[in-house]
């Protein structure tokens, strides 16, 4: 504990603030001084010429790792040694006042010399932490748009009876341009959305809350799917650059009538896992993603549910997950994990499908990664109606 304390009260008298020290810290002020005798030795040495300025080199080095008291204090010890080694038992013979202006001219420069290097450093060290400031508060801005970015998604489960949902969204970078959604419609309908932005990080995040807000928006305005697409497509390209796009994938359920009515643009497809035959079926791309054209013409598909039947929805950061050699998780191994967790819970195959992508990369996603799980629990005694 006293080691501890003694190494820490020569580190704040010798070394600077920004510079932390794994071995002795008197290291550094040794060497210096070792140097500047080193050089007085050589200058006593020499007679011809005088070495003085060789000074520069130790108080160069003082003064990036010293503090600045010590390294100014060190300019006095190169006069010092410099008048001990140059004149006292040298063979020269200089003229006083020619030794005085000698001294001071090499005491001024080497000043000088310190001086500019110290405003240096200070500059330096006034530079990164400013940058540490504006990381600080763009660090805070990121979490302040998560939040923001959180309060898009679902913070419940609809009341929907016969179906089970669960879904998440895991952002690559804080903030991401995935988004899905269960909107419902009425006492025994739902609305399924998901969706991924081109690209990453907060820019990618600011169209996936303009996709959110206007989905809500659409989804309560009208249940005319083709639409409402075809509306969002308009709202979208008004307000991105043609390099951004939206793919998405929306589907409305219909417990009574036992159906999934949807539209992908140009989605990944979503997989249904059928109980009775354990075949999965891939819900496709019927139109282009939104956003990449003025106008999107679409067609409207249908699937037949039957109690037991799983829908999975995702997006390409569960599919495109890759190994250490450069291996994606791909459809066959997504496929895998629906079939072997169909018997479970909407939320523990969720789970299970992150899991297995997330060991298969090492939990190093390049990508957001959004799944989305709805499991048909109908009543098996009643009959679906037309």
């Amino acid at each position: 504990m006293f080691r501890g304390l003694r190494e820490s009260v020569l580190l704040l008298s010798l070394l600077r603030k920004d510079w932390a020290c794994n071995g002795p810290t008197w290291l550094p002020l040794v060497l210096a001084l070792a140097a500047i005798a080193g050089v007085a030795y050589a200058d006593h040495l020499v007679v011809s010429l005088s070495l003085v300025y060789l000074y520069t080199l130790p108080l160069t080095v003082g003064a990036i790792f010293l503090r600045k008291e010590i390294s100014y204090g060190l300019i006095v010890a190169c006069i010092v040694f410099h008048y001990f080694f140059h004149y006292f038992d040298s063979p020269r013979h200089i003229h006083s006042g020619l030794r005085i202006f000698h001294d001071l001219s090499a005491l001024l420069c080497l000043t000088f010399v310190v001086y500019v290097i110290q405003r240096y450093i200070e500059r330096q060290e006034s530079l990164v932490k400013t940058i540490e400031q504006q990381r600080d508060s763009l660090l805070k801005d990121v979490e302040l748009a998560a939040e923001v970015q959180r309060l898009f998604l679902p913070s419940g489960r609809p009341a929907i009876a016969g179906l089970e949902i669960a879904g998440m969204m895991q952002p690559a970078r804080g903030v991401g341009g995935d988004y899905y959604d269960y909107i419902p419609i009425d006492a025994h309908t739902t609305q399924i959305v998901i969706a991924d932005v081109a690209g990453k990080g907060v820019s990618a995040a600011l169209l996936m809350s303009a996709t959110a807000a206007a989905m809500r928006l659409e989804a309560n305005r009208d249940r005319n799917m083709l639409q409402q697409v075809e509306r969002l497509n308009t709202e979208i390209g008004a307000v991105s650059d043609p390099e951004k796009y939206v793919t998405l994938l929306v589907g409305e359920i219909d417990t009574t009538k036992r159906t999934i009515h949807y539209v992908n643009c140009g989605h990944n497809p979503a997989l249904l896992f059928r109980a009775k035959t354990r075949t999965l079926t891939r819900l496709h791309s019927s139109c282009p993603p939104i956003g990449l054209a003025p106008e999107e013409i679409c067609e409207l598909a249908s699937e037949g549910l039957v109690a037991g039947d799983v829908l999975v929805f995702y997006t390409d950061g569960v599919t495109e997950a890759a190994n250490r050699l450069g291996e994606e998780f791909g459809m066959e191994r997504l496929s895998a994990a629906v079939r072997s967790g169909s018997s479970l819970s909407a939320e523990d195959l969720m789970t299970n499908i992150y899991n297995a992508s997330a060991d298969f990369c090492g939990d190093d996603f390049n990508d957001d990664v959004t799944i989305l799980v709805v499991k048909c629990n109908f009543d098996c005694s009643s009959t679906p109606t037309s």
